[in-house]
């Protein structure tokens, strides 16, 4: 059975270009393409009182955003296969459940222009720190194309427990499909205290964590760089904040894959402090892979 890719639309001009995105994606993978939209106005106001009201009830309006939705991905490739559904609950609980089935999830941030750009939708927030499988998130900015790649390069941020992960392997296997270069990246800051008690050492320390570094990244990578080996890979190892470092990759990216560690029995919002900052600020898609342990 082919797990379709999801996508999140609620009328909005940002969701429909993921819609655009997602569309290419689906055809590059080879997978049915899943339109949802969700609401819970019916289950709390009913069609009674929209027909009072004389406006369209909320249902009519949901099956028009995605028949809309649908003509956009057939516009991509007629001979993609779309379903739509309209699910009577809140968009985070229903996007979060669609993700059990689903290859990924893709979904369009709403923010227009300046600093609503910059503030990152609370469902596509919330999704991607709870759902089971990996979570793709356009903003406004973002290049609109997926088999028409702009830099051909696929960025991959590695963190401190990332050996052999499913970020790691989503990579791969996204740099693969898109006939694109993959970059590895990990970022390395040596303490201050180290680099000033010992004057005449000064670089000792930093030596020593950009070795740590670069150690971490092969013990990441290796593996999956000898399964795949029609990938060309760079390893990258850099000095500063973790979020700069990613955020300087995604400006010459067309995907940017970074993990997200999923602790059972943890009720939080399990995403960490750079992805939360990536998914504001990357110019480009950012990809959160789920990684259980």
């Amino acid at each position: 059975m082919e797990l379709p890719l999801v996508v999140g639309v609620d009328g909005s001009d940002m969701s429909m270009r993921a819609v655009s995105w997602a569309a290419d994606e689906a055809v590059l993978h080879g997978v049915p393409l899943r339109l949802v939209y969700a609401s819970l106005w019916e289950r709390y106001e009913g069609e009674a009182l929209a027909e009072t009201l004389g406006k369209p009830s909320e249902r009519v309006l949901a099956d028009n955003i995605v028949d809309v939705a649908a003509g956009i991905a057939h516009r991509r490739d007629p001979d993609l296969k779309v379903s739509t559904e309209v699910v009577h609950d809140d968009a985070i609980s229903a996007l979060v459940s669609e993700g059990r089935n689903a290859s990924a999830l893709v979904l369009g941030s709403r923010g227009r222009s300046g600093v609503a750009e910059v503030l990152l939708g609370s469902v596509c927030l919330a999704v991607a720190a709870r759902a089971d499988c990996p979570v793709i998130v356009l903003r406004g900015s973002h290049d609109n194309q997926a088999r028409t790649a702009v830099h051909r390069r696929v960025a991959l941020g590695v963190a401190d427990d990332q050996q052999n992960t499913e970020g790691v392997r989503f990579a791969f296997r996204e740099a693969q499909l898109r006939g694109a270069a993959l970059e590895a990246v990990r970022a390395w800051r040596c303490p201050a205290r180290e680099t000033v008690d010992h004057p005449l050492l000064t670089d000792e320390p930093a030596r020593a964590y950009e070795a740590r570094a670069v150690e971490i990244l092969e013990a990441a990578v290796g593996e999956d760089a000898a399964a795949y080996p029609s990938v060309d890979l760079f390893r990258r190892t850099a000095e500063g904040p973790a979020r700069k470092v990613l955020l300087g990759a995604s400006a010459q990216a067309d995907l940017l894959v970074v993990g997200a560690r999923r602790r059972q029995g943890h009720l939080g919002l399990q995403i960490g402090l750079v992805t939360h900052y990536v998914l504001h600020h990357s110019r480009c898609p950012v990809a959160v892979v789920p990684q259980r342990g």
